[in-house]
């Protein structure tokens, strides 16, 4: 019997992860996974492809929805839920939403950490955003993660990464939010239809991997693994992939809870 092993969710887009016991399941993802994120001037999204050293920046989650934030050398930031809902367009990747502007003193924080103009926006109505149709059904949605509910890696496709490298990597790189103990590296490249405790979950796409995964997820430096041995060892055509896309299929009753622990069963495969 296979298990989940590990649950992770990243309240600001971009910005160091929490690792949980158990985490409710939304349609559009775990409860308070990636419903703040950074914009630039623009309105386009700011993460840790361009700014690094957003992988210092810690989130703790309060009731009520608070967030207390810190990074090395500023103070702490307490961050609200707007109270009053000030809409403004931003853009992640080719989708263009309705997101809430956050208080001025959130943005005057980050601005200071990364030395930019940014505003940190809030994903108010989670039912704004559908993800890519080419993969996902029309009732589908998504909050500011970069294309689907959920990703998933297993611990034997980091084995065999790890393998194949001068030095092995932990599995924060990747920015999962749930891991499962398949042993068998690459496996799930082949999966269709999973399970996780009583949660049945799409696996929709593989996910393509970009310049984040060479970045220390404590420090935010940069290194060139793993995508010197993904580009050798597991690339889809022109894409470097590590991990697969999940949509929840949800029942009509709930909560709807994944747990540490939970069986893990593959039910369709291709």
């Amino acid at each position: 019997m296979h298990n989940l092993v590990s649950l992770h969710v990243y309240p600001i887009k971009s910005a160091r992860g929490i690792d949980l016991a158990e985490a409710v399941v939304e349609p559009w993802g775990l409860v308070g996974d990636r419903r703040w994120m950074l914009v630039d001037a623009t309105g386009r999204f700011v993460s840790q492809r361009k700014q690094p050293r957003l992988a210092t920046v810690t989130v703790r989650q309060e009731p009520g929805g608070t967030l207390v934030v810190r990074a090395p050398s500023m103070d702490e930031l307490r961050i609200e839920p707007p109270a009053e809902v000030r809409l403004t367009t931003v853009t992640v990747w080719n989708d263009e939403l309705e997101a809430a502007v956050g208080v001025d003193d959130t943005h005057t924080w980050f601005g200071k950490l990364l030395g930019i103009d940014v505003r940190l926006v809030y994903l108010d109505d989670p039912t704004r955003r559908r993800p890519d149709q080419t993969y996902a059904d029309i009732a589908d949605r998504v909050s500011f993660a970069d294309g689907f509910p959920l990703l998933l890696t297993t611990t034997g496709s980091l084995d065999a990464l790890n393998g194949v490298m001068d030095s092995p990597l932990p599995m924060n790189r990747f920015r999962p939010n749930v891991v499962v103990d398949e042993p068998i590296g690459w496996a799930e490249d082949h999966w269709r239809r999973i399970r996780i405790g009583d949660i049945t979950f799409r696996v929709v796409k593989p996910c393509s991997r970009c310049v984040i995964t060479t970045t220390d997820q404590l420090t935010g430096e940069r290194g060139h693994e793993p995508l010197r041995a993904l580009g050798k060892h597991h690339r889809f055509g022109k894409s470097l992939v590590f991990g697969q896309n999940l949509v929840p299929d949800l029942r009509p009753d709930g909560p709807h809870v994944l747990r540490v622990g939970d069986e893990f069963e593959v039910l369709e495969t291709t």
